[in-house]
């Protein structure tokens, strides 16, 4: 790659970077459905062309969008897998992270609510994505605390969708606001019961 196309790219990753944060912003303030790409082009003081220049639909800024709210969940995820601590303690932290960062993301801020829910009802794949790399962070602290005897051998993958699986409603945003009157079992509680159900037959 020569100079000047490195140049290019890396101006052209700041351009989509840019888009995608006052996307985000706008999203905030009036809603992604509401948001056109003519109000995103007017905030960065461009034509709505240039926009279509770099997504060629609106759809695809939502998904980048979506991509880059959840992915500041993983990499706040992979920090917690790859840090300090027992297996025990890194998968407690893992979902109380993932519940912490959800909440202020999708249940105090409804308008980003709305997104998320239409996410998950029209299928974006950007959903599925995130909710295998998710699991497998899982199945890797999983799997660490199986080696060290922390929590029975046993099949990682599965435990970690299981785990998953029972702290659902602590994470999916849908789920966090059906249940917000309930307030039992709590999130510890369920982790109480993962790990319980982990270390079973030790």
């Amino acid at each position: 790659m020569s100079h000047d196309s490195g140049a290019a790219a890396v101006r052209e990753h700041e351009q989509r970077c840019k888009i995608i944060t006052t996307a985000e912003r706008l999203f905030r303030q009036i809603g992604f459905q509401k948001t056109t790409v003519a109000d995103i082009a007017r905030e960065l003081r461009m034509s709505p062309a240039n926009i279509y220049r770099f997504f060629s639909a609106k759809s695809e800024i939502n998904a980048a969008v979506a991509r880059q709210l959840m992915g500041e969940v993983e990499t706040a995820a992979e920090a917690i897998a790859t840090g300090p601590g027992s297996a025990a303690e890194r998968l407690r932290r893992l979902v109380q992270s993932n519940h912490t960062m959800n909440a202020e993301r999708y249940v105090v801020d409804r308008k980003l609510h709305d997104m998320v829910q239409a996410a998950i009802e029209e299928n974006w794949p950007t959903i599925d994505e995130h909710i295998q790399r998710i699991e497998s962070i899982f199945q890797r602290v999983i799997a660490a605390g199986m080696e060290a005897g922390e929590f029975r051998v046993g099949d990682a993958r599965l435990s970690a969708k299981l785990v998953c699986g029972a702290c659902i409603r602590y994470c999916h945003p849908r789920l966090m606001v059906e249940f917000a009157d309930y307030p039992e079992p709590t999130c510890d509680q369920m982790v109480d019961f993962c790990l319980a159900a982990l270390r079973a037959g030790e």
